[in-house]
């Protein structure tokens, strides 16, 4: 199993299977799908750590699945420049928040600002332990790219045994 998802406990809530819109107010505040709310609740997850690392996609992180990335950080043995590099940036641009009552989280104000996400809609999923929000632009960018090799990647997993 993936140790993030197996920290999260699959057993007792199973994560969102689609991609929902959501949208950032004036204030910076990502107002979460309510399945995305749902879901992190009944994992028991009320803290967060969110960051970008790619400066395409905002990740959400529940605590326990930040701390194993940090842990990894520190134990990158040959790779720890990169390792360093990463978690600098993941820093600078991340921050921990609260899920408040309605289902909101404060997004970094460095965060807001270098991804140009206020007042926007944005599109989340969860996918291997984590949140993941891109603006609707970057969303269109990636959908467009699965079109594109849609026959090879099905080609591919279908070998794999993908139904």
């Amino acid at each position: 199993m993936i140790p993030e998802i197996d920290q999260l406990n699959p057993l007792i809530a199973e994560p969102p299977h689609s991609i929902e819109q959501a949208s950032v107010d004036d204030k910076g505040r990502l107002k979460l799908p309510a399945k995305v709310v749902e879901y992190l609740s009944a994992i028991g997850v009320t803290q967060v750590f969110i960051t970008t690392v790619d400066f395409r996609q905002v990740r959400i992180y529940p605590l326990n699945v930040w701390k194993s990335n940090e842990i990894l950080f520190k134990s990158a043995g040959e790779n720890s420049a990169a390792a360093e590099r990463l978690a600098r940036l993941a820093k600078h641009f991340g921050g921990d928040a609260a899920i408040d009552n309605s289902g909101r989280v404060l997004l970094p104000a460095a965060l807001r600002t270098e991804m140009g996400l206020e007042r926007q809609p944005v599109m989340v999923d969860v996918y291997n332990g984590r949140v993941n929000v891109v603006s609707r632009k970057i969303h269109d960018e990636l959908l467009q790219v699965a079109r594109a090799s849609v026959a090879d990647d099905l080609k591919t997993l279908e070998k794999m045994g993908f139904n």
